[in-house]
């Protein structure tokens, strides 16, 4: 069941995306910055903590070395510490699993030990379709069911889509929750519109409701949750270590970006991208900047799809990579290395390029080890190793 095997690279799936319009030039130049040299002498390498995975999509560490794992179809399980996969946990609400829609990402409360809970975010069915929705629940003691489940926060509107969720979970030093939102593809239009939560970073209390100092808690006509606006399809969330929320998101076909959401900010999706209508073609006016509306800190030139970012703050891998960013591929299957000096990127490489399977979620555990989930219909958790 757990073999704990080690791989090396396998190959890299073959195809790019169509080159992006000329005016994009500076793209291609954060593109040169992923031929930097590896901080190591040798790649790292994997080990296999799991198999058997069903497209798993969020990872969480609660006690004793023991994770949870969530599968998108709509199952959470429990892993051991030695990658033996629990049984389905009882109690989880009806979710309406389909498409990009299903069970997705989870955390464990900044006090679990104390509190047992959890937060975990779905596809949601209801009137109109389904939207993205938080829940909140106690872990049983036997970790075998979810106890006083709560749904806390519900997307609006409900849409009629199998798209573009988001559903990235980050708690706050503050212990708040942001919660990252798609605009769900058919409407991106909605995205620069606040009387909506589509294409939104929300913050949340624990219990759900709106901080009253979030930046339209007293606009007229806000939805009060609303901490940024203008986003596409976020599926990446972490606190880096200036202590700011900093997020992933896909762009169409090219731009998807590294954005710091501040408070009240528009992000400028679809007026602004640097990406391009699938098959081709500019989106909208296809600009790539516009007053009032802010610049990602980096972004992608073919798209890479990511998904899934940690900061790296352990020394397990040596000096040089605390402080640094990892982003899951989908389309590519490698883990990109960011450096960041500042909100000003350095260094981009690219780590296991020969993987060959999507990652979909990036997490640092509490052995400082980097974890890694693969979304695949036999999805492996992975473990990250410097070279021996």
């Amino acid at each position: 069941m757990n073999p704990l095997r080690r791989f090396g690279p396998s190959p890299l799936p073959g195809g790019t995306a169509p080159a992006a319009r000329r005016s994009r030039l500076h793209g291609a130049c954060c593109l040169l910055l992923a031929c930097s040299a590896s901080a190591f002498a040798a790649p790292p390498t994997v080990e296999v903590v799991s198999t058997g995975l069903q497209n798993p999509w969020g990872l969480a560490f609660i006690d004793g070395g023991r994770m949870l794992v969530t599968e998108r179809p709509g199952r959470l399980r429990v892993v051991q510490p030695d990658g033996k996969l629990g049984v389905p946990l009882a109690g989880l609400p009806k979710i309406d699993a389909g498409g990009q829609g299903g069970l997705l990402d989870v955390v464990a409360d900044s006090h679990f030990d104390r509190n047992r809970t959890i937060y975990f975010c779905f596809s949601e069915p209801g009137p109109g379709g389904n939207s993205t929705a938080l829940a909140s629940a106690q872990l049983s003691d036997d970790a075998t069911r979810l106890e006083n489940v709560r749904t806390i926060f519900s997307q609006k509107p409900k849409v009629a889509s199998s798209a573009h969720f988001g559903c990235r979970i980050v708690e706050a030093k503050d212990q708040t929750l942001f919660l990252t939102l798609g605009e769900r593809f058919s409407r991106k239009d909605d995205a620069q519109k606040l009387d909506n939560h589509l294409g939104k970073v929300v913050r949340l209390r624990k219990d759900g409701s709106a901080p009253p100092d979030n930046p339209f808690a007293t606009k007229p006509g806000a939805l009060p949750e609303i901490w940024s606006y203008g986003h596409r399809n976020l599926q990446g969330g972490a606190i880096g270590p200036d202590g700011h929320l900093w997020t992933i998101e896909h762009g169409p076909q090219g731009g998807d970006e590294v954005n710091r959401p501040e408070a009240g900010k528009n992000y400028g999706w679809p007026v602004i991208t640097f990406g391009e209508n699938y098959g081709g073609g500019p989106i909208g006016e296809g600009i790539t900047a516009k007053a009032g509306m802010e610049q990602p800190l980096h972004y992608w030139v073919p798209s890479i799809a990511p998904s899934g970012m940690a900061w790296v703050t352990s020394d397990r891998y040596g000096k040089a990579w605390v402080g640094s960013m990892l982003v899951g591929s989908l389309k590519f299957g490698h883990l990109a290395h960011l450096k960041f000096q500042g909100t000003r990127l350095v260094k981009e490489e690219k780590l296991l390029p020969k993987l060959g399977e999507r990652l979909r979620d990036v997490r640092q555990g509490p052995d400082g080890f980097i974890y890694l989930l693969t979304d695949e219909s036999d999805g492996r958790l992975l473990r990250l190793l410097p070279p021996s």
